[in-house]
């Protein structure tokens, strides 16, 4: 006997290399396993074949399976809520006496001119109650996936910074008589976080290549079925924003193994309030 094993799969493999030598051999299987029985004038040379195939193949370990602590998202999806909600009711009584559309929209000319702020309360004004319940919906949604993904707090710091960044490069894209306003594109800036930081965690299964591209064929096809809307939808706000995301959840892996501490989340969720509050205040001041 040169090799017996439970793997039945094993022998016939082993038993193939035999039979390709021309190695006489038979295979002995019952219900206990398998084994290989060769003429004892040829055991040394099967045996010597034999380890040489399994020098050039190793029995494959199983990949390490990813484990994954999912943290709570309700925190910052409530915020944002209420945060957007907050904003559309002062703006919409002129809160201050002052105009909020005016003061925190987007506008070409002055984003351009160094109103860099604007590509941050842009993303909490709303045109009317409708724009507004569809970036509720939208944002609780895709913000609950990057929250339970990167905690709350890192979750909508990232998703403000990536949304202000999509809102100034389709500016400089566009003309720069080009106005915007609405929460969308931190809405698809929250979709492409979720996508770059699960294709680049390896979040899922990466034996095959339709599961490592597919967080980002996945969010290409939520972009395109939930971001081109009407004629006042705004694409390039909304592609900028998911690419914008994409990129930064990319990033954030790099910081994976600090996610879970609650400090960072607590630093983070002050982070992206002082943000939104101190652009709003710079908005008001200028």
């Amino acid at each position: 006997m040169v090799f017996d094993s439970r793997n039945r799969r094993a022998c016939a493999d082993r038993a193939l290399v035999l039979a390709s030598l021309e190695i006489p051999h038979q295979l002995v299987d019952d219900d206990a396993g398998c084994a290989l029985v060769v003429p004892a004038e040829y055991s040394a040379r099967a045996l010597d074949e034999l380890r040489l195939y399994d020098q050039e193949n190793p029995p494959q370990r199983p990949r390490k399976i990813k484990t994954f602590v999912y943290q709570n998202a309700v925190p910052g999806v409530v915020a944002y809520v209420v945060v957007i909600c907050a904003v559309a009711w002062l703006a919409g009584i002129s809160y201050f006496g002052l105009d909020w559309l005016a003061a925190g929209r987007i506008d070409g000319v002055l984003v351009r001119a160094g109103e860099w702020w604007r590509t941050i309360t842009a993303l909490t004004l709303h045109s009317g109650l409708r724009h507004l319940i569809g970036n509720i919906l939208f944002g609780v949604f895709f913000g609950l996936f990057a929250g339970r993904l990167l905690g709350s707090g890192v979750a909508w710091l990232a998703i403000i910074l990536t949304g202000a960044s999509g809102n100034a490069l389709n500016t400089l894209l566009l003309e720069s008589t080009h106005r915007s306003i609405g929460a969308s594109t931190a809405v698809f800036a929250a979709l492409g976080v979720v996508a770059g930081f699960v294709w680049r965690g390896k979040l899922m299964s990466q034996e095959r290549w339709s599961y490592r591209v597919g967080p980002i064929v996945g969010g290409f096809a939520l972009l395109m079925y939930t971001g081109t809307g009407d004629e006042n939808t705004d694409i390039g706000a909304h592609l900028m924003g998911f690419l914008c995301g994409f990129s930064g959840g990319m990033l954030l892996t790099l910081f994976r193994g600090r996610l879970e501490q609650r400090r960072w989340q607590i630093t983070a969720a002050l982070l992206a309030l002082s943000l939104t509050i101190g652009a709003w205040i710079t908005a008001f001041q200028a």
